[in-house]
């Protein structure tokens, strides 16, 4: 993992560190297509290229972009970073392995797109401003038996994620999950969640799941 973030820049944290556990479990070998969606520090994108893989990585912010290359050159590992939305700057090929930890703290912001540094977290009401779209457009993105890992939280709705995936023709499950105490983020709007029955009476801890997708050979 890495800890070099510039200011503003998501910092690696127990999503990161869950998804980088199920990441080390794909057999990636040399020349192995991987695309790391919201690469943020880089964290994730540096693993793979570790292992040999051909990485590709994204963001839609210029400080996790510089980051990352930032990152990346420090390590010496060759990865392509580019600057955009999901996956616009990615269309065009075909990825052996996504890997995606998109925002998906669900915002009381009703109405307003995240701003600032809270675009690395706040995903609406629901949770799912970019889940819903990631689950959508990856699969066409993904090879023959390539895989989708996605990290969120149970507070934007696993059953969702896998029922779109399944739908888009992937067999899908959830492969890790692990309880966390709640950061800065969730407690301040703690009141907030447990209005809208998100969160119960006395739940102090949250849960995170990595959701593992597969395209059929």
């Amino acid at each position: 993992m890495i800890a070099r973030t510039l200011p503003g820049v998501y910092a690696p944290q127990d999503d990161t560190q869950l998804l980088a556990e199920a990441l080390r479990e794909e057999a990636l070998r040399p020349g192995t297509r991987v695309l790391d969606v919201g690469t943020g520090s880089g964290a994730l994108a540096l693993d793979a290229a570790r292992r040999g893989a051909e990485v590709t990585a994204v963001d839609v912010s210029r400080r996790a972009v510089w980051t990352a290359r930032l990152n990346a050159w420090l390590a010496r590992l060759p990865v392509r970073i580019r600057r955009g939305d999901l996956f616009a700057p990615a269309r065009g090929g075909t990825y052996d392995v996504i890997v995606a930890n998109p925002p998906y703290v669900p915002s009381p912001g009703a109405g307003r797109g995240p701003r600032g540094r809270s675009r690395a977290w706040d995903a609406g009401l629901d949770g799912r401003l970019l889940l819903d779209r990631i689950c959508r457009d990856a699969p066409a993105l993904l090879a023959p038996s390539g895989v989708l890992l996605i990290v969120h939280s149970a507070l934007s709705d696993p059953g969702r994620t896998l029922e779109l995936l399944r739908g888009a023709g992937l067999k899908a499950a959830v492969v890790r999950r692990r309880w966390i105490a709640f950061g800065p983020v969730l407690r301040s709007r703690e009141d907030w969640l447990r209005r809208r029955g998100l969160l119960a009476p006395a739940e102090d801890k949250e849960e995170l799941v990595v959701i593992r997708a597969e395209r059929p050979s």
